[in-house]
């Protein structure tokens, strides 16, 4: 015969401790997910930004192949020739049309970005991460090299890399590439010493786990959270500082960015007598520098354990 009790009994039983009693719900532990029902949505806004973004890039990277007339053409139309029908974004002073070179323009610009910023999380990541995890005399290197980095003044570096080695767009981006090194490193030396002394990583050790698993198995996933959104915003600084470059007489030599599109229609005449030959490459540059700005900002709060742990 078995002892078989009501259901509010057992339910009873269960939640009343050894002092009588009826522990809260938040008194036991809970797994952290991302739950969008509780308003952790993306939003609207971060979709379109995905969009614009996704739209350059394609239109950039489709410019031969579409029905336009080349960046280089003259006599397109008349000179400074207002936006219409024919010419969107209307013609600069040699009469070529605007809407094919800030579609071209897109191409040096982005190139510039992605790789500046891709070579800052390879290296700089790299170099946090060692710092973080190994310490002692790697962490003590490697934080004096980040920071007499971020002591040098980034233009100054810049100014003397391509007025040495040329403005090439290799050069260009390898230069705008290392100093991205320094912020990225910084960064993820200190997400790598948030999870370095976490239980996962300690498990890990003493199951005798190498550091090269530790690193890419426990540590890596854990320090890109971060870095993902810094990858964006990253990608957004350096669109911009190859435009100051532009107006420097430094950016890429052979073809033009927006920022070089910019300082061609910055003459005082040319934005008087015709203001959108630069404007339209200013309104690409700023569209796609606040699309990759708010996606790299709403990325990172969207994977942000640790904000996540404190909303619930």
């Amino acid at each position: 015969m078995t002892d078989e009790r009501p259901p509010d009994h057992v339910e009873h039983a269960r939640t009343q401790d050894a002092g009588g009693h009826v522990p809260s719900e938040g008194a036991f532990p809970t797994a952290v997910v991302f739950d969008d029902s509780r308003g952790r949505a993306l939003g609207l806004f971060f979709w379109l930004a995905v969009g614009w973004m996704g739209l350059v890039v394609a239109t950039a990277v489709a410019a031969p192949w579409l029905p336009l007339a080349h960046p280089d053409q003259t006599g397109f139309g008349g000179r400074l020739e207002a936006p219409s029908g024919d010419a969107w974004f209307g013609t600069d002073g040699n009469g070529r049309d605007v809407f094919s070179r800030t579609l071209w323009g897109a191409r040096i610009s982005l190139v510039v970005g992605f790789v500046a910023i891709v070579m800052g999380l390879v290296l700089g990541g790299a170099l946090g991460v060692m710092a973080g995890y190994f310490r002692g005399v790697v962490d003590r290197i490697a934080s004096f090299l980040m920071f007499a980095m971020l002591a040098f003044p980034g233009l100054v570096l810049a100014l003397l890399l391509i007025a040495t080695l040329g403005s090439s767009l290799t050069i260009v981006s390898v230069t705008l590439g290392v100093l991205a090194i320094a912020p990225v490193g910084r960064l993820a030396r200190a997400s790598t010493l948030l999870y370095a002394e976490r239980e996962f990583v300690q498990a890990a050790r003493l199951l005798g786990a190498g550091h090269g698993r530790i690193i890419f198995r426990d540590l890596l996933p854990n320090v890109l959270v971060p870095l993902s959104g810094l990858a964006l915003l990253g990608m957004a600084i350096t669109v911009v500082a190859e435009g100051g470059l532009a107006f420097l007489g430094l950016s890429v030599a052979d073809g033009f960015s927006w920022g070089k599109l910019i300082v061609m229609g910055a003459a005082p005449r040319t934005l008087r007598d015709g203001p959108w030959v630069a404007m339209f490459p200013i309104g690409a540059m700023f569209l796609t520098v606040l699309a990759l700005n708010y996606a790299g900002d709403r990325l990172r709060w969207y994977m942000d354990v640790r904000e996540l742990a404190f909303e619930r």
